[in-house]
């Protein structure tokens, strides 16, 4: 964090995301004559937390107001919420949990013999814009257990709750061992893969990587135009 406060980190990562958006605006124009792939759809997983943390922003380094960053690779994480269609979902809420550098979750029976990093959030959310972007500062994920290294998300929009899957990196040689990945066909499993690349000119190893999530079924707008968010409990479908 040396020279560069959480502020600026927040304020880069929603620019990465919105410059992320070029190809949506192709989608709609009408260029793509095809729909998009659903993102496949995979259970919650037993650690969603049963405890929000004291913060809950898309900063998952850093807790409140501490100095102490989480220990882990620094991983941007971003991309956009579409419609099949290739429309951009706006005003739904992304969460986005996952186990810190010593493979423990913030989940009560989450934590592994080695304990866990207090200074990882563990959890958190982003509402995206008109452009359907979101953006999460977090750690690469690392494998643990049987599990190979991934991310869980969930979608929800109007109290409901409209994807739950779990995202795993692309690079990682054991994904087809994972008994989570190795119950999906070939096809569903490679849509569920990120590419994360090195941030150019970055002296501490950042990575960055994209990842759209498009919805199977899209939330209703009202006759004015308008959308009332809100975070689905959890089960609600």
């Amino acid at each position: 964090m040396t020279g560069i406060d959480r502020r600026s980190f927040l304020g880069a990562g929603a620019l990465g995301a919105a410059s992320l958006t070029a190809q949506s605006e192709l989608l709609r124009s009408g260029d793509f004559a095809q729909m998009l792939d659903e993102t496949p759809s995979v259970g919650e997983g037993p650690f969603y937390p049963d405890k929000l943390p004291r913060d809950t922003d898309n900063d998952l380094l850093i807790l409140n107001d501490a100095i102490t960053p989480a220990i882990g690779t620094i991983a941007h994480f971003s991309g956009r919420v579409l419609s099949k269609a290739g429309e951009p979902i706006r005003g739904a809420f992304i969460e986005l949990w996952q186990a810190d550098q010593k493979g423990s979750y913030i989940h009560t029976d989450g934590a592994r013999s080695d304990g866990r990093d207090e200074n990882f959030q563990g959890y958190g959310r982003f509402l995206t814009g008109a452009r359907g972007e979101y953006y999460f500062r977090t750690i690469r994920p690392v494998p643990y257990g049987s599990r190979a290294p991934h991310f869980h998300v969930a979608v929800s929009h109007n109290g409901r709750r409209l994807l739950t899957t779990q995202i795993g990196l692309h690079d990682y040689q054991g994904n087809d061992e994972d008994g989570v990945f190795r119950g999906l066909d070939r096809d569903a499993r490679a849509r569920l893969m990120v590419k994360f690349a090195r941030v150019q000119g970055s002296k501490i190893g950042e990575v960055a990587g994209a990842f759209d999530l498009v919805l199977g079924r899209t939330p209703e707008e009202r006759e004015d135009g308008t959308i009332q968010g809100g975070i689905a409990k959890r089960g609600a479908r």
